[in-house]
């Protein structure tokens, strides 16, 4: 199966096998003919399953060729989706003559103004700052074909829906929408009635389950040993690049302070740091100026870098959806990756709730060679849990990614 078997465009196919796409997943597949034909869409798959470019491609396949008129807006709950999936866009488009653009929150307005001016066929957009500029009238949704909600799911949870509602009254009401969403929680199930007309319905995978290309284990630890058995794993594992979650803005800055000290690149992403500081991290993370990332759950699904080797839990997740969310970010489009959590007792209900989210249990393991103290975790030091040796890291090329 190729992306010449679903009529899209030349140059949009140019442009996804330019990026090295050579093969569509099981969510694209199922997505291009419905999407081609202009019928609703909502379509539920795991993180790192392709749903950008499968609403992506045959959107643009059929707006053809550029007119300047806002004729499909892809809304998203966050900066740095906006960012990720505009990126996605201009990807794709490159042979062709549509104009993409993104507007959202934290940036001034007089540039993004300038671009709406100019004339944009995709609009990438953010909700609050969205119905900012429609109220200011330089953007006009009159003209809309496709509407695209994007990670739903996301977009619930932070308390999205009143604008999302604005916005769906502001399109016209003949339009296509597609709803896109990881999960599918009875919330967005709610929704469909009124958002959707005689949608094709998508689920692909289990989307309670982490991707079958990551392997994941929990790591029990006393809590006054979190900090030395990160700095342990992060000496031990050979990775190319590693995301480490924690759960709030302070504790992201108190951990990379410590690594930073500890002679790693790190970056830092939360809600705290400026727009400019986000995009410098996230740039330098991908350009593996930093070898280590610490965020919150803004980047669970926030943000897509090629070779995120490795996720580390820092921090176990209060929601059990945000523990896939979370290590979906590495064994992404096919790609083997692999996440690592550490445990502590005071998380023993969290990881309960995981494990009975996903349905299975998830492997306890110690590494080889850490001094471990006392925890009811740890029913024994003499091989209880299984011991973990893991390849040390190799040294960073400074050319870029290890070789």
């Amino acid at each position: 199966m190729s992306f010449q078997n679903f009529h899209l465009s030349e140059a949009v196919v140019h442009g996804v096998q330019s990026m090295g796409f050579l093969e569509p997943t099981a969510v694209q597949v199922r997505a291009f003919p419905a999407v081609l034909s202009g019928r609703d869409v909502l379509a539920c798959a795991p993180t790192g399953t392709g749903k950008t470019a499968a609403f992506s491609l045959p959107v643009l396949t059929r707006l053809g060729k550029h007119c300047g008129k806002i004729r499909a807006l892809v809304v998203e709950p966050t900066r740095e989706l906006a960012a990720q999936v505009e990126t996605a866009l201009r990807d794709f488009s490159r042979f062709t003559d549509l104009e993409i653009a993104v507007v959202y929150g934290g940036v001034g307005y007089v540039e993004q103004r300038g671009l709406l001016k100019s004339g944009v066929d995709v609009l990438v957009a953010t909700p609050g700052r969205l119905l900012d500029h429609v109220e200011q009238k330089s953007v006009t949704l009159s003209d809309l074909e496709v509407l695209v909600l994007d990670e739903m799911d996301k977009m619930l949870d932070m308390g999205f829906l009143p604008q999302v509602q604005r916005i769906l009254q502001m399109c016209p009401s003949k339009r296509q929408t597609l709803l896109f969403s990881a999960t599918l929680p009875p919330e967005v199930e709610r929704l469909t009635s009124t958002l959707l007309n005689d949608p094709l319905i998508i689920q692909v995978g289990t989307h309670r389950s982490p991707a079958e290309t990551i392997t994941h284990a929990f790591y029990p630890v006393a809590m006054d040993q979190k900090f030395e058995l990160l700095e342990a794993l992060l000496d031990k594992t050979n990775f190319d690049s590693v995301l480490v979650f924690v759960r709030t803005k302070d504790a992201a800055d108190r951990v990379a302070a410590r690594l930073k000290a500890a002679n790693h690149s790190v970056a830092v992403l939360h809600s705290n740091r400026t727009q400019a500081q986000r995009l410098e991290a996230l740039e330098g993370f991908k350009n593996a100026r930093y070898e280590v990332m610490v965020a919150t759950d803004i980047a669970s699904r926030g943000i897509d870098v090629a070779g995120v080797s490795h996720v580390i839990n820092y921090d176990v997740p209060l929601h059990p959806e945000d523990y896939v969310h979370r290590i979906g970010r590495t064994g992404r489009a096919q790609t083997v990756g692999e996440a690592l959590t550490i445990i502590t007792a005071e998380d023993v209900d969290q990881v309960a709730a995981i494990e009975r989210f996903i349905g299975q249990r998830v492997e306890r393991k110690t590494l080889e060679g850490f001094s471990y103290r006392f925890t009811t975790l740890l029913p024994s030091h003499s091989g209880a849990l299984p011991n973990v040796g893991l390849s040390r890291r190799k040294k960073r090329s400074p050319f870029g990614r290890r070789r």
